[in-house]
């Protein structure tokens, strides 16, 4: 195993060395650090991290697999970029007798300067957990970056059958992401950690759209700009989540093609603007209209005049329930559906005259009595 670190070791810096930690990646978490994290991308660009990943080797053994990363101490440190070079192998400890445990692999930096470790180097470690009827991971050593925690079965050893690597709850991947300073970062296992200026971007591939950090959250953010490959520079993702721009449509790598990016739909909601004209009450409103100029309406008023009585075919005279908020109006006038628990009818929402409701006909034989409800619903495009 060669573990590269930057102007860490006192002496015996090597070029090879000084390329391999050349990564780039500072995510900023505050003014003087840096977060901690491993580099995203895989051989084929299927998923979003491969490096430092680790899998069963052995009944007591696992292989961590070569990667990158970025390690930050104490601010007066500052950040550690490490590359392993090469997989490794590590080796458990025996289960305890009568309890389970739970281990915890990290990448661990020790800087005889600040620690008085005596040693200047990176470590793949393993950080043996306490037996207990309720387990739990060890903390963190100091300036190390946890990748995953694994139980350790009561009993369990190599004469055993080993630890079971593939069953369930055994092995967690704790692993999060960085990337340079401006880029869009791939969230994995990170999506609740606050951004660190207005204005970074992640992509969170559990909600499927870009988010902005806005200084106090992430948010959905449908206009997506920055860190978006050129037109015609980028054949195959290296990442899910990678985008770029094709001939001015933005694209996304979803770990086999280019897609066509969709944003989160936008839209507005009004509540208030809508008034009852005369003979009637306004109960309640509610509106929405998507950017796209889609607009769903439910209207409810209540009769506060005589009784409104339906003929037997359903003929009553026109009566106008209310007018809509000022911009809401359809761009041709539609009907609707008019209905309360005993009967239904027709209502006419004009394009002119304020974006007037009218009630134009009712139930066979249909009465509307004073206090009565009435519910109009709409969906058109204006």
């Amino acid at each position: 195993m060669t573990l590269h670190t930057g102007w860490l070791a006192p002496t015996g810096q090597t070029r090879q060395a000084t390329r391999h930690i050349a990564v780039g990646a500072t995510t900023p978490a505050t003014p003087l650090t840096a977060r901690s994290g491993i580099l995203p991308g895989t051989n084929d660009g299927k998923y979003r991290v491969g490096g430092l990943w680790m899998s069963g080797s052995g009944p007591m053994t696992a292989t961590v697999y070569a990667g990158r990363a970025v390690v930050q101490g104490p601010a007066v440190q500052g950040p550690y970029s490490v590359t392993l070079d090469q997989d490794t192998v590590i080796t458990f400890a025996d289960g305890d007798p009568l309890n389970d445990r739970i281990d915890l692999v990290v990448l661990r930096v020790y800087d005889d300067q600040y620690d008085s470790s005596q040693q200047s180097k990176a470590a793949i470690e393993i950080v043996k957990g306490t037996p207990s009827a309720v387990p739990a991971a060890p903390a963190a050593p100091p300036v190390s970056l946890p990748l995953f925690s694994v139980k350790v079965v009561a009993g369990t050893s190599a004469g055993s059958n080993g630890i079971l690597w593939s069953g369930t709850g055994i092995v967690t991947d704790l692993r999060v992401t960085t990337a340079s300073v401006g880029g869009i970062l791939p969230v994995y296992n990170n999506a609740a950690v606050a951004g660190a200026y207005p204005g970074q971007y992640q992509d969170n591939d559990n909600s499927h759209f870009l988010q902005r950090w806005d200084g106090t959250g992430w948010i959905a953010y449908p206009k997506e700009v920055g860190g978006i490959a050129a037109n015609g520079t980028l054949a195959a993702g290296s990442y899910v989540g990678q985008f770029r721009e094709a001939n001015g449509v933005l694209q996304r790598w979803n770990g086999s093609v280019w897609a066509n990016y969709h944003p989160p739909h936008d839209h507005e909601t009004i509540t208030t603007g809508a008034t009852a004209l005369t003979g009637w009450s306004l109960s309640s409103f509610w509106a929405r209209r998507t950017r796209n100029g889609v607009v769903m309406l439910r209207l409810s008023v209540i009769r506060a005049g005589t009784d409104i009585t339906a003929s037997a075919s359903g003929g009553i005279a026109d009566f106008p329930l209310a007018t809509l908020p000022a911009g809401w109006s359809p761009a041709t006038t539609i009907d609707a559906v008019a209905s309360n628990s005993i009967g239904s009818g027709t209502a006419t929402i004009y394009s002119f005259s304020n974006g007037q409701v009218t009630l134009r006909d009712w139930s066979a034989n249909g009465v509307i009595g004073n206090t009565s409800g009435l519910n109009v619903s709409a969906t058109y495009v204006q």
